[in-house]
């Protein structure tokens, strides 16, 4: 059973008290500009060791566990808005972690520590118009000219994308799969938002996660050093697969984060609102949808701790951030509508915090991996599929 030390639980009031005066507050302005300020937040963040917990120190990080990682997510989640705690952990777990594993030493310098100290805003680029959860069929090219890369291609739905200072881009860089695996003859490149030949198509006006921004890119003879290759050559396919794994788990521990505030919020309204001469609480239905939704969350949270028990331990937790994504995202749908239901009238309306949390749920579900490619990578992993 995970064990949370004295130091865990400091660093979670930490979080907590953070995000309740620097995030909180400014939600509903946050929504209304389609955006967060990330160069004005991440600073802040950064000052608390709170964008590089995991990451060596000497880049910057704070060498702490991967639990400090489960708590800066739930915290993040629980006081919302769900968008600022995506565009965080894009910073902190999307975007950097195959930097920091796998990036040449003057990669690291030049933009590892810039995004743990706040002074850069990342975003990670693989998702294009035509292609997304089929990773192994982007069509983004990048040629090598020399000592450069040229790029050409598009990439869709990047959170961060018009605020970043660099992007993590996954493009193909060979047609000749090395060693016949899946997927190689991609690249993990860093594009600097400075580069000629790269805009920000527009910025996409989204359903739900409102409060962060998201982007179309293009790259038009775009040219970066080869030197600005994370990793190998050709195999950015597989260090991105690692990648994904720490964004799945990200999101997970954020949505847990989100529907336990979601179900404490919704109790408070129903022992306040009175029907009938009582208050609506004391409906058997309600009382016991709620506490069977708060089970079900206690399951997942825990199964969380035990993929994070597992990370620290080393091991593949390919299975363990594919089952807590998957549920995560169906708990969190089925949650938001019960507590939207719940609220009756009031809830439906957009100045009630129902609205914005039933629009952000989905997000769970799609981003990092939609819930059936989630079941397909189970189906494989358990040899249901070949």
């Amino acid at each position: 059973m995970v064990t949370f030390t004295a130091e865990h639980v400091a660093l979670r009031q930490l979080v907590r008290e953070f995000a309740e005066k620097e995030i909180g507050p400014y939600a509903d302005d946050w929504e209304a500009n389609g955006s967060f300020p990330a160069h004005e937040l991440f600073p802040k963040l950064a000052e608390l060791g709170l964008l590089g917990l995991e990451y060596d120190p000497a880049y910057g990080g704070q060498g702490a566990d991967h639990l400090c990682t489960v708590i800066l997510h739930e915290e993040l989640g629980r006081v919302g808005p769900a968008g600022v705690a995506l565009g965080i952990g894009i910073q902190t777990d999307m975007a950097t972690p195959s930097l920091h594993r796998y990036g040449s030493e003057e990669l690291k310098q030049r933009y590892l520590v810039p995004a743990i100290s706040g002074e850069a805003v990342c975003a990670v680029a693989v998702t294009e118009p035509d292609t997304g959860s089929d990773v192994a069929a982007l069509t983004t090219r990048a040629v090598r000219d020399g000592d450069d890369w040229v790029i050409n291609g598009s990439k869709a739905y990047i959170t961060n994308g018009t605020q970043a200072d660099w992007i993590c881009l996954l493009a193909r860089t060979s047609d000749k799969p090395a060693g016949g695996g899946a997927g190689v003859g991609l690249s993990q490149i860093i594009v600097p938002a400075d580069t000629p030949g790269f805009h920000v198509s527009r910025k996409l006006d989204k359903l739900g996660m409102r409060s962060s921004d998201t982007a179309e890119l293009t790259f038009t003879d775009a040219r970066v050093p080869v030197a600005n290759t994370i990793g190998e050559i050709d195999l950015g396919f597989y260090q991105q697969m690692s990648q994904f794994q720490n964004e799945r788990l990200a999101m997970g521990y954020a949505a847990v984060g989100g529907m336990e505030t979601a179900l404490t919020r919704t109790a408070d309204y129903l022992k306040t609102r009175k029907v009938f001469g009582k208050p609506l609480i004391d409906n058997q239905h309600l009382a016991f949808t709620l506490a069977e939704l708060s089970a079900r969350l206690d399951v997942l949270r825990h199964y969380n701790y035990a993929a994070a028990e597992a990370y620290i331990r080393g091991e593949d937790v390919n299975r363990f951030a594919t089952v807590g994504k998957l549920e995560a995202g169906r708990l969190a749908r089925e949650i938001s509508a019960t507590c939207l239901q719940f609220h009756g009238a009031i809830g439906y309306m957009e100045e009630m915090w129902t609205a914005r949390y039933f629009r952000d749920s989905p997000v769970w579900s799609i981003g990092g991996g939609a819930d059936e490619v989630m079941l397909y990578v189970l189906s494989r992993l358990d040899g249901y599929h070949a």
